[in-house]
């Protein structure tokens, strides 16, 4: 009997053993969305998945857990086992300007996620409808700061993108601008289109079909550089805005503690994804701008985290901006 224990005992440990030295990873991986599906962070993210899926032993499927503005998907990965297989899309709402505008955030962006890999851009694009007289950005910025409260601008809802990056160009610009929030982009559309509202501030591949249907005016972009979608369009850096420069951005974060060899997979197989010219082409064209290999590793992102987390603490209490 003793022997047949110790028999049983060897079996476990070899079975354990096997199971510790198993080659990674060995079953799917998760990659939570904390919005609905079809939305652009959940496309972006499907994108990548399924690129980098292939020809890989296991695949990344999506989960989405949406609710209160990223922040229950984001709280549900940092709580979650870090064993490789759960991570979160990241994006700058829910893992920079998140401690600034929700009170009892359950989690913290630096300190409970190990930041993988950023992924590509998308710079924000100023666009005005018919109301709006002016023909460029420069007459819009004087217009701005000589009718204060006068020009208003929409926005996804209060702590969206659109809502931060008004905030910050409105401090910019030294302009007394109006806000007006709206449960998502394309009711804000609507408003514009229809003389209601003045202009908003939309992510680059959302904003291109609206621009070039005629439905709106593109003022300006929101990049460090001109897009190649919108080469006619100046950036607001170099409209009078000196060093201005914003962009909705994402990043793959694991929960703390998460195991080395399940990060470098991670990085490695992004890697692949971003050596396809076919791949990145396709991102370009939807209005993405690449971010360079020497920023979306994970010390990379890391100490991009830890900043934009400071600048949008700035926004947010310049802003006014009511916590939850």
């Amino acid at each position: 009997m003793k022997a047949m224990t110790r028999a049983i005992a060897a079996a476990i440990l070899a079975a354990a053993a096997g199971a510790a030295n198993a080659e990674y990873p060995d079953h799917p991986i998760t990659w939570v969305v904390p919005f609905a599906a079809g939305g652009a962070t959940d496309t972006l993210a499907r994108q990548f998945a399924e690129r980098m899926s292939r020809g890989a032993s296991q695949s990344i499927v999506i989960e989405n857990v949406p609710g209160a503005g990223g922040t229950i998907g984001a709280a549900k990965v940092a709580q979650s086992r870090p064993d490789g297989y759960t991570f979160l899309v990241g994006h700058m709402g829910y893992m920079a300007a998140a401690p600034s505008l929700y009170k009892h955030l359950t989690y913290d962006p630096v300190k409970d996620f190990d930041a993988v890999v950023r992924f590509p851009d998308t710079p924000m694009v100023l666009v005005c409808g018919k109301r709006v007289k002016e023909h460029d950005i420069r007459g819009l910025l004087r217009y701005a700061r000589d009718n204060p409260g006068k020009l208003n601008f929409g926005n996804a809802g209060v702590g969206s993108a659109g809502h931060l990056v008004a905030a910050l160009f409105a401090s910019a610009a030294k302009a007394d601008i109006v806000y007006v929030p709206y449960k998502g982009n394309a009711p804000a559309y609507t408003d514009i289109m229809g003389g209601r509202i003045d202009c908003m501030f939309d992510q680059s591949n959302t904003a291109l079909p609206q621009v070039r249907g005629g439905k709106v005016r593109a003022f300006a972009v929101t990049s460090r550089e001109r897009i190649p979608q919108l080469p006619q369009v100046p950036t607001l850096d170099e409209s009078g805005l000196t060093g201005f420069q914003a962009a909705t951005w994402y990043g793959i974060y694991a929960p703390h503690g998460a195991p080395k060899d399940a990060v470098q997979w991670m990085v490695a197989h992004f890697a692949q994804a971003m050596d396809d010219a076919t791949f990145t082409g396709g991102m370009v064209k939807q209005g993405y701008v690449l971010v360079p290999a020497s920023e979306r590793g994970p010390e990379a992102l890391a100490a991009h985290t830890q900043r934009e987390v400071q600048v949008w603490k700035k926004v947010v209490a310049d802003a006014h901006i009511p916590a939850n």
